[in-house]
């Protein structure tokens, strides 16, 4: 695969902060790459730069081959952007938004609303084409806002935390959405603070924090990166989980983690596991789970920064409640 995003270097501060400190990325053409991290990072800070919104203090990228600061025009015709917020007119129709986004890109009327018509049908919006956006649900709005972003038919979709606030459901619509994309030959830079959600899309990962990359690869590499694999127990009696910790703890010689009803802990050896198997049952204590499995990746972010991925208070300041469109 060619690279469809390269970035050498970025550097951004405001007023005095710094944002961004020597960023480097590589995005794949045709597939998706998760820029992972918490709130504060510089995740969306990245995306302004990479779309031409922003001109990074240093560095250089290059979207589609295009410089980003001395050619931002060539860059915009093949982009297309999301931000946190969905951002369609409220008062128009589903059809009626992407209308007007496609009359606002040259299409001609007839061919504006055969996009829009393709697209409604595309994102399973096409039973509420002509309702005022205000009556969709949040899924449909953020559906609806991911529409208007295909509608001059970019090459590259930049997703910045595109399901913030969404439920279960609509969050796992957009997923689905987004592997569609993928399957037609879109290359998607996706930030979010979820870490299942990288999990679930992403071909490649790179972790920011603090405006930094601390970490980057495929999920499976950066799992095996943490050094270890994980021993969870879960005894049939929610009572005993002290005596369970106490156990994992002994034998496995780490911290260990308790939630309500699970001790777990980082192992190195798989010989740890018969070992607690065996010490359970000589303390007649019945398991309802025991499993010895990869980190997942909330628990390599724990490793990599030593503190959990929603532990950071702090914004990005290039953060906005408003979608900016490319």
């Amino acid at each position: 695969m060619t690279d469809a995003i390269r970035a050498e270097g970025l550097v951004k501060e405001f007023k005095g902060k710094t944002a961004l400190a020597g960023v480097d990325l590589v995005a794949r053409s045709g597939a998706v790459l998760g820029v992972l991290g918490p709130n504060g990072s510089g995740k969306t800070t990245t995306v302004r730069i990479l779309a031409t919104l922003l001109r990074p203090d240093a560095g250089h990228a290059a979207v589609g081959g295009f410089d980003v600061v001395k050619r931002p025009h060539d860059v915009r015709r093949l982009i297309g952007l999301t931000g946190q917020y969905a951002a369609v007119d409220a008062d128009l129709s589903g059809t009626q938004n992407l209308v007007l986004i496609a009359r606002l890109l040259g299409y001609s009327r007839p061919d504006a609303r055969a996009r829009a018509a393709e697209l409604m049908e595309r994102f399973r919006l096409a039973d509420a084409a002509e309702r005022a956006a205000k009556t969709y649900s949040g899924g449909m709005r953020r559906r609806l806002d991911l529409a208007a972003s295909l509608v001059g038919r970019p090459s590259l979709l930049f997703l910045d935390e595109p399901t913030t606030g969404l439920d279960p459901h609509s969050r796992n619509e957009l997923w689905e959405v987004v592997r569609e994309l993928v399957q037609d030959d879109v290359t998607v830079l996706l930030t979010t603070q979820y870490l299942e959600e990288a999990d679930q899309l992403a071909d490649d990962i790179m972790v920011l924090d603090h405006g930094k990359v601390i970490s980057r690869g495929t999920p499976d590499e950066l799992k095996m990166r943490a050094g270890s694999q994980v021993l969870q127990v879960s005894p049939v009696e929610p009572g005993l989980l002290p005596r369970v910790a106490a156990i994992v703890e002994a034998v496995s010689g780490s911290e260990v983690r308790s939630g309500e009803s699970t001790a777990s802990a980082s192992v190195t050896d798989p010989a740890v596991l018969p070992e607690v198997v065996r010490r359970l049952d000589d303390g007649g204590i019945a398991v309802a789970e025991l499993t010895l499995r990869k980190p997942s990746l909330d628990e390599v972010f724990l490793a990599l920064t030593g503190r959990p991925a929603d532990d950071v208070p702090a914004a990005d300041p290039a953060a906005s409640p408003e979608r900016t469109t490319a």
